[in-house]
């Protein structure tokens, strides 16, 4: 079996004033932004119209803006995707978002038909030997499915958190259920910042990663957790920061090799996963 950092001894705890420090210089002014900002939401909880276009020949964004604007659909936000052939169209105007709940014709078949009106064969015609453009894919959401989605996934992340807590505090100690609570929150908060300083669109794929991502680092705190009982039995003549680090250091192996295992998955994804699945 591969072995790799054996028997290290590594002072950890020793850093843990630096790096609390740079950690609230990055997570505070993040929040803080957060706060004044706001999120860059999806339509998935703002309710509107997603549409994917993809256009044999790359069409003038701005006359296609202008397009869109003529036909009724005012200040669609027009994106390239991929490609510069390639275009997300949202339609995110509260009129619009209206519109759609009403059961009015649908945002999306506007979008499509004045695609068509413009960028299609002229009526009467023969149809060209390739299509100007195809609509990839179509979202619709309408504001009070979109309100409740942008709630109940924060509900989940907080009762979560309660959850652990009840758990830790079973199965260890409630210092041990408090600290794992700590820990999970400051990764949530710290990538919770990090989307807010990048202006990183919040949709439902970021949410599943932030839960997922969660759902690691309190394995990771667990698995720790779990050789500091242990160490706490066998060393009771050590200092708590000794028992810290000897199981730090235990687990260090298994960490690098998950936590390497994990970055590469993330970079194929990255790599190879194409537009939709690279927020995550």
């Amino acid at each position: 079996m591969l072995r790799i950092l054996h028997d290290t001894k590594y002072d950890f705890i020793r850093l843990w004033k630096i790096t609390t420090i740079v950690t609230l210089l990055f997570t505070v002014p993040g929040l803080i932004l957060i706060a004044v900002a706001g999120y860059k939401y999806s339509i998935e909880f703002t309710g509107g119209t997603l549409v994917q276009v993809s256009f044999h020949k790359p069409p003038d964004v701005a006359d296609l803006r202008s397009t869109l604007d003529a036909a009724g659909v005012k200040g669609a936000e027009i994106a390239t995707f991929g490609s510069d052939s390639e275009f997300i169209i949202r339609a995110q105007d509260p009129r619009d978002v209206a519109k759609q709940t009403r059961g009015a014709e649908s945002v999306a078949g506007i979008i499509n038909t004045t695609l068509e009106k413009k960028y299609g064969a002229a009526p009467g015609a023969p149809a060209p030997a390739v299509k100007p453009f195809t609509v990839v894919r179509t979202e619709t959401v309408g504001p009070k499915v979109g309100s409740e989605l942008r709630t109940k996934p924060f509900l989940a992340i907080f009762l979560s958190f309660f959850a652990v807590l009840a758990y830790l505090a079973y199965r260890f100690e409630w210092r041990f259920g408090l600290a794992a609570v700590m820990a999970t929150a400051h990764d949530i908060l710290a990538t919770i910042a990090f989307i807010g300083v990048m202006r990183l669109e919040v949709s439902l794929t970021v949410v599943a990663a932030v839960l997922s991502m969660g759902g690691y680092s309190l394995n990771d705190t667990i698995i720790i957790f779990d050789r500091v009982r242990e160490n706490l039995v066998r060393m009771k003549t050590a200092s708590f920061a000794e028992v810290l680090n000897r199981s730090i250091n235990e687990t260090l192996p298994r960490s690098i090799l998950t936590h390497g295992t994990t970055l590469g998955t993330l970079l194929a994804l990255t790599v190879f996963g194409g537009e939709v699945i690279r927020p995550f």
